[in-house]
């Protein structure tokens, strides 16, 4: 039987006030991963997991993704929230990601917060688990996801930028004790 040969995925480089960014997108501009050129080991394996052995190429962003990313930081706040994107995961996985998608920007859910909004309140573990499982970080709003008592808690891109990007968005955080 003959293999598929894998997708051909293409890359790019971001500035943001909190680092670059690296960026991963389809033929059609449709992203693909958004991650921070720090945590780029950490985007590969997320990658390889939801799009398989692509290697993607170098190549310049797509105008609307370059244009979204900008706007974001330059405070509109909602322009990641329209930018397409992609990525293969479970059926759970995805629900949760359609969810995450609907907390507005300004806004926080915790963990168990989400999983009663999608039809699973036992699963807290799995959506936090799905949560850190997304490829497409920010523009999929995973740190928008706090602990039950008001705490940050885990972040793939660092927890200064999820602090950081709460702050951007409005979010009044509440001080460390």
């Amino acid at each position: 039987m003959a293999r598929t040969p894998p997708e051909t995925l293409y890359t790019a480089a971001l500035p943001t006030p909190l680092g670059e960014a690296r960026v991963v997108f389809d033929r059609d501009g449709v992203l693909c991963a958004f991650d921070w050129t720090s945590h780029e080991a950490r985007m590969r394996r997320l990658l390889r997991r939801h799009h398989g052995p692509a290697q993607p190429e170098t190549a310049a962003a797509p105008s609307a993704v370059r244009q979204a990313v900008a706007d974001y930081f330059d405070g509109q706040v909602e322009a990641l929230a329209r930018l397409a994107w992609r990525t293969n995961g479970t059926a759970f996985q995805q629900a949760v990601w359609r969810a995450l998608c609907e907390i507005p920007a300004g806004r926080t859910e915790s963990y168990g917060q989400l999983a009663a909004r999608i039809g699973a309140p036992k699963a807290v573990r799995a959506v936090g688990l799905a949560n850190g499982a997304n490829p497409v970080g920010l523009v999929v709003p995973c740190h928008r996801v706090i602990g039950a008592d008001g705490s940050l808690t885990g972040y793939g891109g660092g927890m200064e930028r999820k602090r950081w990007l709460l702050a951007h968005e409005g979010v009044a955080l509440r001080q460390a004790a």
